[in-house]
């Protein structure tokens, strides 16, 4: 996708290409093949101070998804140093700059990451893009297991970019304040599958109320539907 996929500044242009040429550079420095397994401590240990991002495409994908919902309060489980969480907030301000004064309150990103580290980073990222990104999101730092149980509002959206042991949990916190037609995104659907089973069987289930498409992206990516 070309950079105009985004409606915003070249300021914030600038700065997602930086951090996104950051992480490729960061993953290409990693021996992928002698690492331990994923989502195991030693992998958590090892991967936990590499600057790491969703992929741009994917970021993309995840904006254009909340513009279509119009979606300005939104969830993400796994902010890590917060590249992913500058689309949310720009997609959820434009949505409610759109809604005007329809009644679609205030928008909001609402960010978890467990890593206080990794949370100051964040922070610094998202005060760099501006007031416009800075001021919508509400950062949570903790387990989500934890921080997730506070106070959310009618959830748009849910992407899932975490250890996946904490997948469906995080969507099960979610659940309840889920409106009909909210969207969940979960990465790496497609490479971890063995590892997202339990979300696929609760969220395949009859009667569970979701739908689930896996998507030909860089290492699989599902979009899941709440109905």
């Amino acid at each position: 996708m070309a950079p105009t996929a985004l409606n915003t500044t070249p300021k914030i242009h600038a700065l997602l290409k930086e951090l996104h040429n950051k992480s490729l550079t960061q993953e290409s420095t990693l021996n992928w093949p002698t690492l331990p397994a994923r989502c195991t401590t030693e992998f958590d240990n090892i991967m936990r101070d590499k600057f790491i991002a969703l992929d741009q495409d994917k970021c993309e994908l995840v904006y254009h998804v909340l513009r279509s919902i119009n979606a300005t309060n939104v969830v993400e489980a796994g902010t890590s140093f917060g590249v992913s969480t500058i689309y949310l907030a720009l997609a959820v301000a434009e949505n409610a700059k759109r809604a005007g004064g329809q009644g679609k309150g205030v928008p909001r990103v609402i960010a978890t990451e467990k890593e206080e580290t990794k949370a100051t980073f964040a922070r610094g990222h998202w005060a760099a893009a501006g007031k416009e990104v800075d001021e919508v999101i509400e950062l949570r730092v903790g387990d989500l297991r934890e921080t997730l149980t506070k106070e959310l509002g009618v959830v748009d959206f849910l992407l899932l970019d975490i250890w996946t042991p904490l997948a469906l949990p995080a969507l099960k916190l979610c659940q309840p304040y889920f409106r009909p037609g909210a969207v969940i995104i979960a990465d790496n659907t497609a490479m971890l599958g063995d590892q997202y089973q339990e979300l696929f069987d609760y969220v395949d289930a009859e009667r569970s109320g979701f739908r689930r498409v896996t998507m030909p992206y860089s290492g699989g990516i599902d979009m899941i539907v709440y109905q």
